[in-house]
């Protein structure tokens, strides 16, 4: 199926879209004039959404409408389209709204093709203020700066006692799915928060070795794993399998470090 299409010109495209939201976004960047709280997020504390998430996520929409119009799209902001082709494009126009609001560089853009039968076959992960454009696809992953393209790799560690690890906030983690990251923070030699999607560049730029996270939705997951796995990294849910688009997963840098991690998040697994 994937053999059907040009993804020379969805990754083409998908820079246009990176760049679209870019442009909505940037007005907005420390200079918000409204925070809106989500309905229906009532365990999540305060869940903010801005104008500017609107606005990307729209600009990008126009753009699928005009140029891929048999794609479905799934975004964080607005209601799912119909795909004629099975294809569909999934947006989360401001991953990381929390430091986008505190004015920190951390947030991304993510964008990402899914095939029919529901895999993830090509992502972005975008950091504009930084000038970091992650693109996965089936060739392998790439950082885009304006210095020009490279080709990046996970950086290959095999031992998690020697790890940086991340996740973006344990206090939304169950108990049990605390008690897992605990034992990982414990054997590992560096621990990070704070960074939402930007962790996953990180680790496939070959700086972080692990990151797992819970409670994810389709579009904080999907731009992710083609990105993760392009650079030669591993992505799986807590036990082990294939990562669905949603709920637990963990992302590591050799098969040594997750089997290890595994250890520890399968007593915790969904």
């Amino acid at each position: 199926m994937t053999s059907q299409r040009d993804f020379a010109s969805d990754i083409a495209l998908a820079r246009r879209l990176a760049d679209a939201a870019w442009s909505a976004i940037r007005p907005h960047f420390r200079n918000l004039a409204e925070i809106d709280h989500k309905s229906g997020n009532g365990n999540a504390g305060f869940d903010p959404v801005t104008e500017a998430d609107r606005a990307a996520e729209l600009a990008m929409r126009a753009i699928i409408a005009a140029e891929r119009p048999n794609d479905g799209v799934t975004g964080e902001e607005f209601p799912d389209t119909d795909s004629a082709s099975g294809w569909r494009w999934y947006f989360d126009p401001i991953d990381g709204t929390r430091a986008f609001v505190a004015g920190l560089p951390v947030w991304t853009t993510l964008i990402a093709l899914v095939d029919p039968d529901g895999h993830p076959v090509m992502g972005v992960i975008d950091q504009p203020v930084l000038g970091e454009r992650y693109i996965g696809g089936p060739d392998g992953s790439v950082l885009e700066t304006p210095a020009g393209s490279s080709p990046i790799c996970v950086s290959g560690n095999p031992d998690l006692r020697t790890a940086t690890i991340s996740t973006t906030d344990p206090f939304i983690l169950t108990p049990p799915e605390q008690g897992a990251w605990n034992h990982l923070r414990s054997a590992a030699r560096i621990t990070r928060y704070g960074l939402d999607a930007y962790a996953y560049a990180r680790l496939a730029g070959g700086t972080l070795d692990l990151v797992a996270e819970s409670c994810l939705k389709a579009w904080d997951v999907a731009a992710l794993i083609p990105v993760v796995r392009g650079a030669g990294g591993l992505a799986t849910n807590w036990r082990g399998e294939a990562p669905a688009l949603s709920g637990q997963i963990v992302c590591a840098a050799s098969e040594g470090i997750l089997e290890q991690a595994l250890l520890a998040l399968r007593r915790a697994a969904d």
